[in-house]
């Protein structure tokens, strides 16, 4: 309950933001639905699509400015190559990090 809380809390800020421009909201509440969904156990298909929502310009990365949730409170710790950006193989660290 608490995860979709905050998620929500995520989305109407981000919707009630002026300097957030083209955001699909409807991803980033798909993106937060799933997230609260996740556990250690959940899929590396389900991180993909998690990815795919995330993914606001599609340029096949996850900036710090498009993560939301545990993905953003674990940005640094998942950005092992320290690019300021997610790839797909980077947020399936998140999977290691759900307990």
């Amino acid at each position: 309950m608490k995860k979709i809380v905050l998620s929500l809390v995520v989305i109407v800020a981000m919707t009630s933001c002026n300097s957030v421009k083209n955001v699909n909201t409807s991803n980033v509440a798909n993106a937060a639905t799933l997230l609260s969904s996740l556990t250690s156990n959940s899929t590396v298909k389900q991180i993909s699509s998690l990815f795919n929502l995330l993914d606001g310009n599609n340029d096949k990365a996850i900036s710090s400015k498009e993560a939301i949730g545990s993905v953003a409170e674990n940005f640094n710790v998942l950005d092992k190559d320290k690019n300021s950006n997610l790839n797909l193989s980077e947020l399936q660290g998140l999977l290691g990090l759900l307990k």
